[in-house]
């Protein structure tokens, strides 16, 4: 009963298969509340600016001394990148701007670079590309007309044109930035991708875990269910003529809501149960004498037959098979008025084939519709085949009545040594080999 939820997933074990991802480098906008400014990181830029161009002054006496307007300068820049995850363009390119500036007055060269280089990030991760790359074109159009053409009319007095040589280590540096601007854009959007793909496989588990869900409840109730029906009306019309035989489908109905209430809690406590799912054995076609006795509890004389080599059959295909079997039962006493059925299992090299026949008129069976009273029937019988790489076929026969054939691959199968054949009544023979 238990064993359609063994490809449940613990949370534990989804929760681990996760990606991981530098929280500093954050997780795209999506994954970003509305309301959180990167205050701490702006803060940090802030302080480095600030504490490492005072530093950086003191070697460089001929640049012009860092006063009130210097100082609010290098702090400018990292107040535009509170702004830098939701105004990305405004950020990088008014941290240009304000470096631009910075440069043009002639205070000391330093770290004052760093609100660029944060801001470019951003702005080429979240798809501000033209930005982030007009912003660098222009920082650097700038230092250039500052260093070799406007230092002749700009503070400090007397600094002349800077070497030729030093442009080619601020052009590497701005291809650097471009560089890893890129790097961070392309594994955010891998990120970004591996998140979908994740997503997108949990809904479809959950989906697939639903769907199990559904078919096994149908398959236990709708068995009982019938069950209990048939009784209750055999009781009803029997009450006041023969009490003995009321009794007995009173019996009968006891025993069948009893079994659905235990498998109907196997599969709650399955729920329930965190971690693996229980390693309970499901029913098989070894509980097949169970469930034709249950039939003719309610009238239905079925005979069984197998042919062909005994295989064992993997959990997952023996299941399906007991499941089919039920359900065409179900289907026959629901809706057919044949009073007899006919279950065949034909053992092959590589699949294992099940029929079911009735001698009902097919007009009033209710799977000649592809339908089982509620309409899942047929459908669960055809997932559950469809899940192992097998088919259900089901339709009136030619020579009268209804049949249901289904086929099941056979994997990882292994083959008892001898070969029988079940007469009508269950009782296995052998066979010459």
């Amino acid at each position: 009963m238990r064993e359609f939820l063994r490809g449940r997933d613990s949370r534990s074990g989804r929760a681990a298969a996760r990606t991981w991802s530098p929280p500093w480098w954050g997780a795209g906008p999506e994954a970003r509340p509305a309301a959180r400014l990167p205050w701490r990181s702006s803060l940090a830029v802030a302080l480095i600016q600030l504490l490492g161009t005072q530093f950086a002054a003191h070697t460089q006496p001929e640049r012009a001394g860092l006063g009130l307007l210097g100082r609010a300068l290098l702090l400018a820049g990292p107040a535009l990148l509170v702004l830098r995850h939701r105004h990305s363009r405004l950020a990088v390119l008014g941290t240009a701007a304000v470096t631009a500036l910075y440069l043009g007055a002639g205070y000391p060269y330093g770290p004052v670079f760093l609100s660029v280089v944060v801001a470019c990030v951003a702005a080429v991760a979240a798809g501000r590309r033209v930005a982030a790359w007009s912003a660098l074109g222009a920082l650097w159009a700038a230092h250039l007309l500052i260093a070799h053409w406007l230092c002749r009319w700009l503070p400090p007095p007397g600094d002349g044109p800077a070497p030729w040589g030093q442009e080619a280590v601020v052009a590497a540096w701005a291809v650097a930035v471009v560089a890893g601007s890129e790097l961070v854009r392309v594994r955010r959007e891998q990120w970004a991708r591996e998140r979908a793909e994740r997503a997108a496989v949990e809904r479809r588990r959950a989906d697939e875990e639903r769907l199990r869900i559904a078919r096994e409840l149908h398959d236990v109730l709708a068995h009982s269910i019938s069950v209990i029906n048939v009784q209750a009306g055999v009781g009803l019309a029997l009450l006041d003529q023969d009490p003995e035989q009321a009794r007995t489908a009173l019996t009968t109905i006891k025993a069948a809501s009893k079994e659905a209430l235990g498998e109907v809690r196997q599969v709650l406590d399955t729920l329930r149960t965190p971690g693996d799912a229980p390693r309970s054995p499901a029913p098989g076609l070894d509980r097949l004498d169970e469930l034709t006795e249950q039939a003719r509890g309610v009238g239905l004389a079925v005979s069984v037959e197998v042919d062909g080599v005994r295989t064992a059959l993997p959990p997952g295909a023996d299941l399906a098979a007991f499941r089919i079997v039920q359900e065409a039962l179900t289907n026959v006493v629901r809706h057919s008025g044949s009073r007899t059925a006919r279950v065949l299992l034909r053992y092959g090299p590589a699949e294992l084939e099940l029929r079911i026949d009735d001698d009902g008129p097919a007009a009033t069976d209710g799977m000649a519709s592809g339908v089982s009273g509620g309409g899942n029937g047929l459908v669960g019988m055809r997932e559950r085949a469809a899940a192992l790489g097998g088919t259900v076929a089901a339709g009136p026969r030619p020579d009268g009545g209804f049949r249901v054939r289904a086929r099941l691959p056979l994997t990882a199968a292994t083959v008892s040594p001898t070969p029988q054949r079940e007469t009508s009544t269950g009782e296995p023979t052998m066979e010459a080999p």
